[in-house]
């Protein structure tokens, strides 16, 4: 057992490459740092290779350093190397024949893959590479590094690779796996271009396994199949940093397929799920699974704003007030001018304290005013920038717009799915009414927690370019996005004008405030916004212009895997009833 003192040592340009304080050699493993390593040599290769016939080994979940040193064969020894390795084969197989024996099916043949290598090399179709494959496996304890060692071994026997320890040389492995090319071990093997070439990390990507003696918890969602490698694409969206979700993709791409398969599973898990719908796309899985279909712009389906929520803060008042900010500044197009917008607190006060409704908690259970008695205090306020506000709020109180808002609320949705369809408002109240839906969401959300855990509710904004229009709405979804994680709520914004969303601020903020992010097929006119704000390379761009019907990416973190959305035959009806059969 040594003892070997590494300072730091010295590479070109003068700077420092950092490295242990010491190495603890043993015949073994090698102790580095606080971890302990072990290398080993690749020393059996199956007679054939598919490809990326090293993934078992990159892909391994847990911290393995694989190396390759390659040293090119020149021509001039290739050939001679092979005429040598040809006769040896040739005369064990006429040994045999002479001897009366049967011949050796693993000589006949290396005997004739010799040939045609031969062959090969003499036309210049492939080259002779000294090839030398090491595999350092990294723990912090000899019992983590010895169960890892077994799992990688196993990971290895799966494509017929046959790793050897490099025992008594260990500290010469772990130098062989450094990224500084040089290769102590010299346990080296003679392989062809097309070989080598085939060992190349160019596999589809898989997300990535538990760690060895992990057991995950079974809370993720099918997403679907890998499109290369045909595995299982499943996903957790409440195990990941934040909980919302962001779809892109253009119209007829199969995203609201997709998001009905995933709405249909959180449901199975016991989530609550509510949707914002501008077309009546979700109204038959919410008729199918007992939900609750508020149907927003029906005669008789009216929405107070002023509405305080059932469940009293200290600062409800002061919250709904600014709430009434934000809705009148998206209804206007654009906030008002300072002028307007005090005239508009002073009779929000005021309009409350008509009805009865002031500071005092025991006051919020009268009837809310309405939104006509708002623009009433604003008219009779002597201020010009009051009248002037009553008036260009006029459409929404006694005009066509009043329809929506001219009475009290007449429904009060509650259940384990609510869908608020915008379907039959006209295309002025969209904004607004998907506004008022988020904000009847948001507070049955958004209240003090009653029990240890709160129930996890993920909200589905369908379409949701047509309140990031409006500066105001985007603020809206952006404090929304950023505030769900907190409550146990997950945000899922679907869209298809990507370039228009990321081409704002807040629309490129509610993006990066997104841990799971799904683009499916995207239109020659946005890629290139797409490729910019998610780092798509260009084999991605291209495949996001040409994947079919109900494919696309996952994009988590690092990871980037193609996935088709794949449901039961139940679900499959589900999903593709309705207007959004053809999306």
């Amino acid at each position: 057992m040594n003892l070997l003192k590494r300072p730091k040592t010295s590479v070109a340009g003068g700077e420092a490459m950092p490295s242990p304080a010491a190495l603890l050699v043993t015949p073994w493993h090698v102790q580095v740092g606080d971890g302990y390593a072990a290398t080993y040599a690749v020393c059996g290769y199956p007679a054939e290779v598919g490809p990326a016939w090293l993934d078992p080994l990159l892909s391994y979940p847990a911290r393995v350093d694989v190396s390759v040193h390659l040293d090119p064969v020149v021509p001039q020894l290739a050939a001679p190397m092979l005429k040598r390795q040809r006769a040896r084969l040739e005369s064990s197989r006429r040994l045999d024949a002479d001897q009366g024996r049967v011949g050796d099916p693993m000589v006949e043949a290396a005997a004739a893959d010799a040939a045609e290598l031969a062959e090969r090399v003499a036309r210049g179709a492939a080259k002779l590479f000294d090839t030398g494959i090491y595999v350092t496996i990294h723990a912090r304890t000899l019992d983590e590094l010895r169960t890892v060692t077994a799992g990688v071994k196993s990971a290895a026997a799966s494509v017929l690779l046959d790793l050897q320890p490099a025992t008594f040389r260990h500290h010469q492995g772990w130098i062989s796996t450094l990224p500084i090319g040089v290769d102590p071990l010299r346990m080296r093997r003679i392989l062809d271009t097309t070989a080598l070439a085939a060992a190349f990390p160019l596999a589809s990507a898989d997300l990535a396994a538990p760690a060895p003696g992990t057991i995950a918890a079974p809370e993720g969602l099918l997403y679907g199949v890998n499109t290369t490698s045909n595995g299982v694409v499943m996903w957790n969206r409440w195990a990941q940093d934040n909980h919302n979700s962001v779809v892109l993709a253009r119209s007829g791409a199969g995203k609201s397929y997709f998001v009905k398969l995933e709405v249909l599973r959180n449901l199975y898990q016991g989530t609550v799920v509510s949707v914002i719908d501008p077309d009546d796309e979700y109204a038959p899985l919410a008729e199918h699974v007992g939900g609750t279909v508020v149907q927003l712009g029906q005669p008789g389906v009216r929405v107070n704003p002023l509405d305080l929520p059932a469940d009293h803060r200290p600062d409800t008042l002061t919250r709904r007030g600014l709430h009434l900010h934000t809705l009148i500044a998206v209804m206007l197009g654009a906030a008002p001018p300072a002028g307007e917008r005090s005239a508009l607190d002073r009779a929000i006060t005021a309009t409350y304290a008509r009805a009865g409704i002031n500071g005092d908690p025991a006051t919020w259970t009268k009837p809310a005013p309405l939104l006509r008695d708002l623009a009433d205090m604003l008219a009779a306020d002597n201020d010009p920038a009051a009248e002037r506000l009553a008036a260009r709020l006029a459409p929404w109180t006694v005009g066509n717009f009043a329809t929506l808002f001219d009475g009290p609320t007449t429904t009060v949705p509650r259940g384990h799915m609510v869908v608020w369809s915008l379907r039959h408002l006209p295309d002025e109240l969209r904004t607004v009414g998907m506004l008022l839906a988020l904000d009847s969401i948001w507070s049955g959300i958004d209240t003090p927690a009653t029990t240890a855990r709160r129930r996890r509710h993920l909200v589905v904004v369908d379409e949701a370019w047509l309140l990031m229009r409006d500066g105001e709405g985007s603020r809206f979804l952006f404090r929304m996005a950023k505030a769900a994680r907190k409550r146990s709520a997950g945000l899922c914004v679907i869209t298809q004008d990507a370039a228009d969303v990321l081409s704002t601020d807040l629309g490129l903020a509610v993006v990066s405030n997104a841990a799971t992010q799904v683009l499916m097929r995207q239109s020659t006119q946005s890629i290139d916004a797409v490729s910019e704000a998610f780092g798509l390379t260009a084999g991605e761009s291209r495949l996001l212009l040409s994947t079919a019907r109900g494919e696309g990416l996952l994009v988590a973190g690092r990871s980037r895997i193609p996935f088709r959305a794949v449901g039961s035959a139940a679900e499959h009806r589900l999903a593709v009833t309705g207007i959004g059969e053809a999306d």
